[in-house]
């Protein structure tokens, strides 16, 4: 078991892109945007659409498709307040909704959430058999894929968010894990993934004072023969034993709060954005032990980086897109600027690296697609003109997007 898990850490560790694997997860099969898919360059709401499919309520989360099922989650406005949460399973291929399953009620009253979120966010995570939900403050739960059968479902784990959920689960091991930074609670939770039983909690004890929440999803990396799960949160990015939950080391960065892009790994380095107010970008070299703020931060950049969307890392060559609609390429071993460009105005999904191109989605359902390279290149820009949030899913050559109302299957015809 240790040398299959160490295998598979590694494989995530080197951003293992495989056009076959499962995109089970958020971001794809290693978490970081990579797939070797040749996927469509050019599409508009009919061409090169295979179908599109309304979904019922409302929901941020991100497609993940496993054995030619796609998996979503959404939030039903109930008669009366409040919100039915659930989770929507439909056919790869055909578009059809195979089962769509009530896991949480969400009383009237809840808290406020931002204009750009929803009340199911969280991307679900699909493996062996089963789909794991989370849900946030709400709760979490574990689901037969064949049917959507409730395995187990839990509430234990509770805290006061601020403007909804946002991060997603991770599988490591025989564990779930997520973060969850409220105003009264920042942790990282690790769930028995068989029985939904608490396996530990990790304080991030970072201090932040008035704004300690964030929304970022954990990255699983591999760092000299040993895994490491790195989650950011307001003031502070750590790295746990992902077994133990036991600190490894920690960066901080003052009062950044409310994180949301997912950690990126590459060329020996973890680069992470640290929120509002001012996003700062920062590469950390992870061999560390203890508070390594002063001794492995290898550069930091402040220029155009991204409030939300996360970057994605083509060789030597880190590239992101801020909130405002600036793209920028970057040596991802020293920080410098090697270009910057206007793609469009508001940006929230992650940038994807698809069959040697790099799709960047923006909130107006516009998808510019351009060349990774010295030079800024565009290979083409294609509107939908619904608002999308989303990020990215893929299945063969198949790209899934997600807009406000529907989910399209996009292909070359």
């Amino acid at each position: 078991m240790h040398r299959f898990c160490s295998a598979l850490v590694l494989a995530l560790a080197l951003g293992a892109s495989l056009a076959a694997a499962d995109w089970f997860q958020f971001r794809g099969p290693g978490g970081q945007g990579h797939t070797d898919a040749k996927l469509a360059t050019e599409w508009d709401q009919k061409k090169n659409v295979t179908w599109r499919k309304e979904l019922p309520g409302v929901g941020w989360s991100s497609p993940v498709i496993a054995s030619r099922k796609i998996y979503l989650t959404t939030a039903v406005s109930l008669d009366g307040g409040g919100y039915s949460l659930r989770v929507l399973c439909l056919d790869a291929v055909t578009g059809e909704t195979l089962w769509n399953k009530e896991i949480f009620k969400q009383p009237a009253g809840a808290p406020k959430i931002h204009g750009k979120n929803s009340h199911a966010s969280p991307t679900v995570v699909a493996e062996d058999g089963f789909v794991y939900a989370h849900f946030g403050h709400m709760g979490t739960a574990c689901l037969n894929s064949a049917d959507g059968a409730l395995e187990w479902g839990t509430q234990e784990v509770s805290y006061k968010p601020v403007h909804g959920n946002g991060g997603s689960p991770v599988i490591v091991g025989d564990l779930l894990v997520f973060s969850t930074d409220g105003t009264d609670v920042q942790q990282v939770v690790a769930l028995e993934k068989k029985s939904g039983k608490i396996a530990w909690k990790t304080a991030r004890n970072a201090g932040t004072g008035a704004n300690p929440f964030s929304f970022s999803t954990p990255l699983v990396i591999e760092v000299k023969g040993n895994a490491q799960l790195i989650s950011a949160g307001s003031g502070v990015v750590q790295a746990l034993e992902p077994k133990t939950g036991k600190e490894i080391w920690r960066a901080k960065y003052g009062s950044g709060y409310s994180v949301v892009p997912r950690p990126v790994f590459a060329n020996g380095l973890v680069y992470v954005c640290t929120g509002y107010n001012s996003p700062t970008l920062m590469a950390i070299k992870p061999d560390g032990k203890g508070d390594v703020t002063a001794s492995h931060v290898a550069f930091t950049v402040k220029k155009n980086v991204p409030h939300n969307p996360s970057p994605v890392v083509v060789g030597d060559s880190l590239y992101m897109v801020s909130d405002a609609g600036i793209a920028s390429c970057l040596d991802a071993k020293t920080g410098a600027e090697r270009w910057n460009e206007r793609l469009g105005k508001g940006f929230s999904s992650s940038l994807m690296h698809a069959g040697g191109l790099i799709y960047a989605l923006d909130e107006a359902g516009t998808t510019t697609v351009f060349k990774p390279g010295d030079s800024y290149e565009v290979v083409a820009t294609n509107k939908l003109n619904e608002k999308a949030l989303a990020s990215f899913g893929v299945d063969g050559n198949a790209l899934f997007l997600r807009t406000e109302k529907a989910l399209y299957r996009i292909e070359k015809k």
